[in-house]
This record gives C-alpha cells, sequence and structure tokens, in this order.
C-alpha cells in the first residue's frame, strides 16, 4: 500500500512519533503525558495528546491543558526587547548600566563567600546583547558550579515563589554580588532574560507584564498565555512532575489546588515577581502562534511584531568567535547541549548540522523548558514542532532529540532550500 502523505511528510512515519511517544514513555511512566504538534507548509500535519494531565486525578491531557512552559518563556521576552530596540528605545551595544547605573561597577568573582566576596574588575562593561545571549557573567542558583551559584541560592535570586520580591529587587541583590567572568567571554545559562523583563518595563514605562500582553500575547490571540492560571481555567491546568532522588519513579511535584487539595500552585496567583525567564504558562495552540509569527518573519495573521531582519539577526549565531555552546560554555546546565549549536538573541541555533549527529537544518533555532517542554523552527524546511509535557528535569530524559529525529524521517520532500544543500 502506498503511504500517502501530507505536505510533504509520510503519514505512517508521522505516526510513528505517536507510537514511540507513547510506548517509550507515557505508557511506560516515564511521562505523565505528552502533547505533540508539528506545523508543516501551512497546516498543522501531527497532532498528538498522550497520558494524564493529573495522573493522581485521573484527568486525561487534553488539546487545550495549560503548562508551565518554563525556559521557552525566554523567546517571548527576547521578541519584547528587539521590538523595543525595533523603535531605537535601547541598543544591543548599550551598556546595561545605562539602564542599571548600579551595575557600572561590578566585579568578577576572585574569591570568598557570601559575606566576603574577593573581585577584580571586569574587562569591559556588560552589553544589551550580553544579556540575550547570556555571555553577561549572571548565572542561576541552580547551577551549583561556584559560590556565586550559592549566593544566588541563599538570596533565592529570581524565585518567583518567594512573596513580595520584586524585578526591582532582584536588580538590586544583583548589584551586590560578583559576576562569574567578564561580559563575553564565556557562555553560562543565567538570569539574564529576567534582567531583560526588567529592562522592557524601563524602557517601555509599563509593567513588563503589560507590555507582554498587550503589545505580544493580545495581538497574536495567545488567549492562555499568562503569568499566572486564573480560577476559571484551573480545571485545565497540567500538574508537574519531577524524577526522584537517583532517577526513582516520578513523584507528583506541583499540582493544582482543588477541594481534595490543600497545597498551593505559585501560579494561582498573579507572581510578585514577574519572571520573563520562565514564568509564562501556555498552551500548544498559543506557542504554536508565536512560532508561526516567527517562522514567518514576525508577522502572523496580519500582525507584524518584528521585522524580517530583525528576526534574521535573532537567529544568527551572536557567540563570540563564531563559537558553539559546548565550547564557549561554562554551565553546568543548558536546554541545548549538543555540538554545532550556536546561540542567537534569545534562542539556541544551529550552525553546523553535521556536528549536531542528529537530522536538521542551518538556521533551525529552538529553545526548551525546565519541565521537558521543547520547541524549534525551521525555515529552510518550513515546519515548526512544539513538544509539552511535565515533567523536571528536562534532562531526564532524551525525548527531544528523539523528537526531533523521528520527525525530519518523516520528511519525504524537502524544502526548496534544503533541497539543494542537503542540509
Amino acid at each position: 500500500m502506498q503511504d500517502k502523505a501530507m505536505q510533504g511528510m509520510s503519514r505512517a512515519r508521522l505516526e510513528r512519533v505517536e507510537q514511540f511517544l507513547d510506548a517509550t514513555y507515557v505508557a511506560s511512566g516515564k511521562l505523565p503525558g505528552a502533547l505533540v504538534q508539528v506545523w508543516r507548509r501551512g497546516e498543522v500535519v501531527l497532532n498528538s495528546v498522550l497520558g494524564m494531565a493529573d495522573r493522581e486525578r485521573q484527568t486525561p491531557l487534553a488539546e487545550d491543558s495549560i503548562f508551565r512552559i518554563y525556559s521557552m518563556t525566554k523567546p517571548i521576552t527576547s521578541v519584547a526587547i528587539m521590538m523595543l530596540v525595533e523603535e531605537c528605545k535601547i541598543a544591543l551595544d548599550d551598556p546595561v548600566s545605562k539602564y542599571i547605573p548600579s551595575w557600572e561597577n561590578l566585579g568578577v568573582y576572585a574569591g570568598g563567600y557570601m559575606e566576603s566576596f574577593q573581585t577584580r574588575p571586569a574587562k569591559r562593561q556588560m552589553l544589551v546583547v550580553d544579556l540575550l545571549r547570556h555571555t553577561s557573567g549572571l548565572t542561576y542558583g541552580f547551577q551549583q558550579n561556584s559560590n556565586v551559584d550559592a549566593a544566588y541560592r541563599k538570596l533565592k535570586i529570581a524565585d518567583r515563589t518567594t512573596e513580595g520580591t520584586t524585578l526591582d529587587d532582584m536588580v538590586e541583590q544583583l548589584s551586590k554580588l560578583p559576576l562569574e567572568f567578564s561580559p563575553g567571554e564565556a557562555w553560562n545559562y543565567s538570569v539574564s532574560t529576567d534582567v531583560l523583563g526588567y529592562l522592557v518595563g524601563k524602557v517601555s514605562g509599563m509593567p513588563f507584564e503589560t507590555f507582554v500582553k498587550q503589545r505580544i500575547l493580545d495581538p497574536l490571540g495567545m488567549v492562555d498565555t499568562a503569568f499566572h492560571v486564573p480560577e476559571d481555567k484551573i480545571s485545565r491546568f497540567c500538574a508537574c512532575y519531577a524524577v526522584g532522588v537517583l532517577g526513582s519513579k516520578v513523584v507528583s511535584q506541583d499540582r493544582p489546588t482543588l477541594q481534595d487539595d490543600p497545597r498551593t500552585s505559585p501560579y494561582l496567583k498573579p507572581p510578585t515577581l514577574v519572571s520573563g525567564g520562565g514564568g509564562l504558562v501556555s498552551t500548544a495552540a498559543d506557542y504554536l502562534r508565536f512560532s508561526r509569527m516567527l517562522l514567518q518573519g514576525g508577522e502572523l495573521d496580519g500582525v507584524r511584531l518584528l521585522g524580517p531582519k530583525t528576526l534574521a539577526l535573532m537567529t544568527a549565531n551572536h557567540l563570540p568567535g563564531g563559537q558553539d555552546i559546548p565550547r564557549l560554555s561554562r554551565s553546568m546546565f543548558s536546554e541545548a547541549t549538543y555540538d554545532g549549536v550556536g546561540f542567537g538573541l534569545g534562542f539556541a541555533t544551529t550552525v553546523t548540522p553535521a556536528s549536531t549527529l542528529m537530522p536538521g537544518s542551518a538556521g533551525d533555532f529552538f529553545w526548551g523548558g525546565a519541565a521537558s517542554t521543547f520547541f524549534w523552527v525551521d525555515p529552510q524546511e518550513d515546519l515548526i514542532g512544539v513538544f509539552l509535557t511535565q515533567l523536571l528535569p528536562s534532562s531526564a530524559f532524551p525525548v527531544r532529540r528523539q523528537l526531533r529525529t523521528l520527525v525530519y524521517s518523516a520528511i519525504t520532500e524537502p524544502g526548496p532550500a534544503a533541497r539543494g544543500r542537503g542540509a
């Protein structure tokens, strides 16, 4: 029987995606549920919904389930700052201290602990572009790689669960801590994008969350994306799980509060610290709309957020010397760990497909979230993939790599740009 094709993709091979995810991850209990959408040549060619939104309550996952997208918030925040760059309200080569004067003389860690840090002068000031590409010298507390990381943990830097802490408070706390390295010297996954959220508010003259809603979410029709889950949508909000110690069984981490569960999820009310690095919740339909805007050069359904040249700039590799992440990284963690992958202005980008040892295209771009969510956009193939689940940490299983392999293996008609290059 001849295999039917959909938008240049094999129907039978696309069905492998669902079969693999179900057999390997959902039925086996490794993931509570999984939702994957694949878009190609103007339509959804795969829409698979598997497993549970809440295992304990036996709530099935649904197409409109709401997920914590964690670091998939970062591309949205990056688009926000680039909209302001287009309006010449801020520039990529502006010193960050132009907007945060207390950061003008941030030192670089040279020794000691939080109460007695020793520092040396930075070789240059931190620039706005350093925040976008994670070469700022900032870090994340969960890295557990240095005494600076330990200070972030102690102060709960960028922790949305800390009552009363705001973006202003976070910026003030960071002004008292040293950098891990001089800006531009290395790549380190960090709270940089949270600082970008602060800059969006500072430069636009409106709260960061208001800018995101009025300038991005509402125009794109992303009706279920927000920094908290309103009461009328709690029934659609997934529970979140985590892999136990030493890879033991998956355990409940954060569940929506209902009458039979007294625990309170921090996502059920507006946060005081609005995290541009990881604070949003969203749905597959919403994030696909955002991804389609990126694929189409900054425009969707007559709404233009960015110009195509700006998107081209964002998806180029901005790491110093054209290096890839593994060679420039000092980070203990990244949502991308592959050779041949650089970093643009808000997301990773494939520079050398052969070095990744995965099918893909030069110039495809992507990122993921802490609860194993993932998206990628491939302009050469007119292709988008959105994968949503709720399992911490994202490094627990190689599901992202496997998903990409399965989807690319279903392509039967390469895109025009890829056809002549074999990439």
